[in-house]
């Protein structure tokens, strides 16, 4: 559920950390109040075994002002385009989920930034989500499995356990600081501390279990190593690198300053078509032309100068986007290979569209 207040005031002033010109400027803000704008950087960073990536749709956006007050929080999808605020200091922050305790294919992305708002000035903040949490995940040795075939391993937080079955495979997820593995017999209905292990936020640690032959009677004989071959900080790594483009995959918001560049993937929703018609929006439904489509960084958005016109020349990618055919498509995230051109349909445009990939 998305909340929408609004309060003025004395504005308390916060530290300045990032304000970046807006791609597609709309209407001018007044001389008495600013606009707020905010973008989501989709190379976000994330760690090499992250199972999957939530969509960034449906991740909840949070824009408070310095008293505090809430001006929206809701799915990023549903944001508003801009917001006329008062001039001021501005807390915009974004988080794919909330996370409390141990569990698993759970990574939690996230990105806080403070700004100010001039009056009369229009400024875009930028939302660049790392991973915000951290995950261990266990290997056991076949000689541990012999010697304490009736053991159950935990991962231990705090007062909240996790059951890690021995052949799992997944990464645990944890809360930067302290976890514990725990072993429990069955036969003695005990719990017992093997080791415990201090992770920083976006780091991965993997840890082999083994135990010498014959030594399940002792609690000695357990050795814990952890391999650091296996550990790693996610900055190295990138969700939404695809095809031979050796940047990565653009946001709609970030296509305007890569115009000129060819073979670009650029990653966005569906948001609409018929970018022929007159008017400042997209046509979201009865569309007419199978040639092209409108994408954008959130699927609320159907501002034309907000969008990118993506041509759909005849062959495979028509056939599988068109909204004519497929009007079930808007809503959905693609992601779409051509030539970025300073102008298609009156906004910047991808044309000759080679190639596309659905999630």
């Amino acid at each position: 559920m998305k909340t929408i207040l609004w309060k003025k005031g004395t504005l308390m002033p916060l530290m300045l950390l990032l304000v970046a010109c807006d791609d597609f400027a709309g209407e001018a803000p007044s001389a008495q109040s600013g606009q707020l704008r905010w973008s989501l950087d989709h190379t976000i960073l994330a760690t090499k075994a992250t199972e999957e990536v939530p969509d960034t749709n449906d991740f909840i956006l949070t824009v408070r002002d310095a008293g505090g007050a809430t001006l929206y929080k809701g799915p990023y999808g549903d944001s508003p385009e801009v917001l006329d605020v008062p001039e001021g200091y501005y807390t915009v922050g974004i988080v794919s989920d909330a996370f409390f305790s141990p569990a698993f294919s759970k990574p939690q992305y996230g990105d806080e930034q403070v700004v100010r708002v001039p009056a009369g000035q229009s400024v875009t903040v930028k939302l660049k989500c790392t991973l915000q949490n951290a995950g261990i995940r266990l290997r056991t040795g076949q000689d541990f499995l012999e010697a304490y075939p009736d053991g159950i391993l935990y991962v231990k937080q705090a007062d909240a356990k996790l059951k890690y079955l021995y052949r799992e495979t997944r990464i645990a997820y944890v809360k930067p600081g302290d976890v514990s593995v725990l072993l429990y017999r069955d036969s003695s209905g005990d719990f017992e501390t093997l080791f415990t292990r201090s992770i920083e936020a976006r780091e991965i640690l993997t840890v082999s279990i083994s135990a010498p032959k014959g030594s399940g009677n002792g609690k000695s004989s357990i050795t814990v190593q952890t391999d650091t071959s296996r550990s790693w900080v996610s900055e190295n790594f990138t969700i939404g690198q695809g095809g031979d483009q050796g940047g990565g995959t653009l946001s709609v918001g970030e296509a305007a300053s890569h115009i000129g560049e060819k073979s670009v993937w650029v990653a966005g929703y569906i948001v609409g078509g018929d970018l022929t018609s007159a008017g400042k929006t997209v046509k979201t439904e009865g569309i007419t032309k199978n040639t092209h489509l409108a994408l954008a960084d959130r699927s609320s958005i159907t501002d034309k100068s907000s969008c990118l016109a993506v041509e759909l020349p005849a062959g495979k990618v028509r056939q599988a986007l068109n909204l004519v055919d497929h009007p079930e498509l808007i809503g959905k995230r693609v992601k779409v290979k051509g030539d970025l051109v300073d102008k298609y349909f009156g906004t910047v445009g991808l044309k000759s569209t080679a190639s596309y990939e659905m999630p």
